[in-house]
């Protein structure tokens, strides 16, 4: 059946397999919001105790065969829309996802839920961490240096197996509690996990990562170097000094950067040559993104499959 879906598929001209993908995007989003709406009165009648399992969450992973995170994410929402029950049409209409649903459930109350949710609309994961931080703003994180422990320390004692049930607490609790919790996964974390960047307030973010032996000894000696300047050795002010000394040399390298920039020549007509200042000047207009845009295609009607 998959190999005939895939060669169904690829048959499809370039407007309708524009067309199916967007219908079924759509179908997919109405299918969500229909299944938290279920799982909502599910959880409420408590229906998974009957079938014999101890929670929501266990059901979902081991008889609706979602994952963890998925089903996670799922309960909350299902939750949340008992009280707030519009995220359920915005989940249906894709002008919030389940993420930010998951980022907001904490802070939403009767009074501004509406327009906290008019706020978060259409925004990506970053922008709503952002509209949280302004909302909500934290007091800055002190700078902290921690050896890690060792792998095999931490592989020897296994955390115990746990339902992790979406639960919401009352605005303004649990903050610093949650903020730990993170902390500490973040340190204990395996290679290969994602640095953590979050923002606190307005323009304030907490950076978080795991350094080599080398880049510690690095920051250090560059602490040791930099008392005279930085008597406190902190290490946001060492390391947005060795980005801006990092941009500037990519600029030059890059973009030909320097504080005294030659004269233009005269430009040959016709020639593919661009000068530096032309790239200094662009680099700068888009902030080092591409600014190109793609002509926009004939409007296209949405019809059903066949």
């Amino acid at each position: 059946m998959d190999l005939k879906i895939l060669s169904a598929v690829n048959q499809l001209s370039n407007d309708e397999l524009l067309k199916r993908v967007k219908n079924l995007a759509e179908r997919e989003r109405e299918a969500t919001a229909s299944l938290i709406a279920h799982l909502a009165e599910f959880d409420e009648r408590r229906l998974y105790l009957a079938e014999g399992y101890s929670s929501l969450f266990t059901y979902c992973t081991q008889v609706l065969h979602l994952s963890e995170h998925a089903a996670y994410r799922r309960i909350e929402a299902a939750r949340i829309i008992r009280r707030f029950p519009v995220i359920l049409e915005m989940l249906d209409q894709g002008s919030v996802s389940l993420t930010t649903v998951g980022l907001l459930a904490a802070h939403l109350t009767q009074e501004n839920h509406l327009e906290v949710l008019n706020a978060a609309r259409l925004k990506s994961k970053r922008q709503v961490e952002e509209l949280l931080a302004r909302l909500h703003p934290q007091p800055p994180v002190p700078s902290t240096i921690r050896k890690l422990p060792n792998a095999s320390h931490t592989s020897a004692s296994p955390p115990a197996e746990h339902d992790p049930e979406p639960s919401f607490q009352p605005k303004g609790q649990g903050q610093d509690d949650a903020t730990q919790k993170l902390s500490s996964l973040a340190l204990t974390s395996p290679r290969g996990r994602p640095a953590v960047i979050v923002p606190l307030a307005p323009e304030r973010y907490k950076v978080q990562f795991t350094a080599s032996a080398e880049t510690y000894r690095k920051l250090r000696l560059a602490q040791d170097l930099l008392r005279h300047q930085i008597p406190d050795g902190d290490p946001a002010a060492i390391f947005d000094r060795a980005l801006t000394a990092l941009l500037e040399d990519l600029a030059k390298k890059k973009l030909a950067g320097t504080d005294r920039p030659r004269e233009c020549r005269n430009h040959v007509l016709g020639s593919r040559h661009i000068p530096a200042e032309v790239k200094r000047a662009v680099w700068l207009r888009d902030g080092g993104r591409c600014a190109f845009r793609v002509p926009k295609r004939p409007a296209l009607y949405r019809t059903g499959l066949p």
